[in-house]
Parts: C-alpha cells; sequence; structure tokens
C-alpha cells in the first residue's frame, strides 16, 4: 500500500523558509519521479515541482521557481521542499503526489 506523508508546515511570516518532507512507503522510491502539488482555501489543486527518479532533473511551477527547491534521499525514501522568501499567496495545503496517490498534506500559512 503506497503511503505518503507530508510534514514541515507550519505558520511563517512573509518574507520566511520553510522546509517541507514527505515520508514514502509502500512502493520503490528511487523508482518513481514525485511531486509537489498543493491547494489554496477555495482552489484546485496546482502542481509546484518535478523531480526525477535519481533527482538529477526538476522543474518548477513559474509561481515558485528562484524561491522553491525540490530534492530527494533515495536511501531514506523522503522527498523534500525547501521554501523561501514565502508569499501569502503561497498559503496552501501542500500534497507530495506519486502518480495518482497523495498523503493528507501539510498547511503552510504564510502571513504577518
Amino acid at each position: 500500500e503506497v503511503q505518503l506523508v507530508e510534514s514541515g508546515g507550519g505558520l511563517v511570516q512573509p518574507g520566511g523558509s520553510l522546509r517541507l518532507s514527505c515520508a514514502a512507503s509502500g512502493f520503490i522510491f528511487s523508482l518513481y519521479t514525485m511531486n509537489w502539488v498543493r491547494q489554496a482555501p477555495g482552489k484546485g489543486l496546482e502542481w509546484v515541482s518535478r523531480i526525477s527518479r535519481d533527482g538529477s532533473s526538476t522543474s518548477y511551477a513559474d509561481s515558485v521557481k528562484g524561491r522553491f527547491t525540490i530534492s530527494r534521499d533515495n536511501a531514506k525514501n523522503t522527498l523534500y521542499l525547501q521554501m523561501n522568501s514565502l508569499k501569502p499567496e503561497d498559503t496552501a495545503v501542500y500534497y507530495c503526489v506519486k502518480d495518482g496517490s497523495k498523503g493528507q498534506g501539510t498547511q503552510v500559512t504564510v502571513s504577518s
């Protein structure tokens, strides 16, 4: 059974940083491209970032490019999202995604 458990969210002031983690289990993590998506209040899911199986290739939505960094540790079966220079519009529930599966999400709130 695929399990994805996100953590690391919280309340942060504009300009601040957070590092999200996603612990994966139930599948061979290193064989899958992984994604982060987010859902802001009252809005649909928005793709944020993608990382290749070995971490050598990454891509980002224009809205986060230059501020967010996706990474992974295949030895620890963990996906990360380093978020810097956070803006109020980054407020959302963040999910890690493997194919059609996602976890319960972690709330990120950017507010002064």
